[in-house]
């Protein structure tokens, strides 16, 4: 069953909230991509969801306003941050056991890394966008940095720092960044960058390439790499359990 979640008065500011029957193992924080665009929704990681409740985790499926009238950039962060914000209380309301486990694709990636201080335990970053400069010079999404800066370009600067998860290190928890290295959406160099930088700062992340793999398949649950970030995420429970972290 799917409880809908409200966080804000937007039709866009809503949380799916699926519950698997027995208690929880985990907390799976779900976050699409698709360049910021207003057509792509939640109902891309629908996939997911589903395979993660059968697996025993709770699933909360994000939406958040997107590029158009009214809404840009602060305010996608913002929701972002809204909606992780809601599903942490609701975490803490339901005693349900940690950890609370972001999976973002692309942008979804992006916001997942930015909203880490909200009361995540680990990020899964599926071919995050983790420099927004870059992505701009770089014309991905077919210009989508432009698009999201479109209405405020003299804030520009401003906003290529805010956005970007390259630019906000280190995170401070547990990071699983997978790339498949015949993305064209997101080129894989910039995970690389991302993971070289964060260990640097001295984060605890881990990159897995995937040979022949392209942007979109990341959110297939059928594939094979799938089971191997499903493992790390049960680490992620393990760990919060041995630290004594269990509500």
């Amino acid at each position: 069953m799917t409880e809908l979640l409200r966080y804000g008065d937007h039709v866009d500011q809503v949380v799916d909230l699926r519950e698997p029957a027995e208690e929880p193992v985990g907390v799976a924080v779900l976050v699409h991509g698709g360049y910021w665009r207003a057509r792509f929704t939640r109902d891309l990681m629908d996939p997911l969801a589903e395979d993660l409740v059968g697996r025993g985790w709770a699933v909360a499926n994000i939406e958040y306003r997107r590029v158009g009238p009214g809404a840009g950039w602060p305010e996608i962060l913002a929701d972002a941050r809204a909606a992780v914000d809601l599903v942490v209380a609701e975490v803490r309301e339901r005693e349900w056991s940690r950890p609370v486990v972001a999976v973002g694709h692309s942008v979804g990636g992006q916001l997942a890394l930015l909203t880490v201080d909200r009361g995540l335990d680990a990020v899964v970053a599926l071919a995050p966008v983790t420099d927004l400069a870059r992505a701009r010079d770089e014309h991905l999404g077919e210009d989508a940095v432009l698009e999201l800066l479109s209405a405020s370009p003299q804030q520009e600067p401003t906003v290529c720092v805010a956005g970007s998860p390259l630019s906000h290190l280190p995170v401070g928890a547990p990071v699983l960044v997978v790339h498949g290295d015949a993305d064209t959406r997101v080129p894989l160099d910039h995970s690389q960058e991302y993971a070289r930088c964060a260990r640097q700062a001295g984060d605890d992340v881990e990159l897995v390439t995937l040979p022949g793999v392209d942007h979109l398949a990341l959110i297939d649950p059928a594939r094979a790499w799938w089971a191997e970030i499903l493992g790390w995420m049960t680490g992620q429970a393990h760990s919060c359990s041995t630290r004594g972290i269990s509500r």
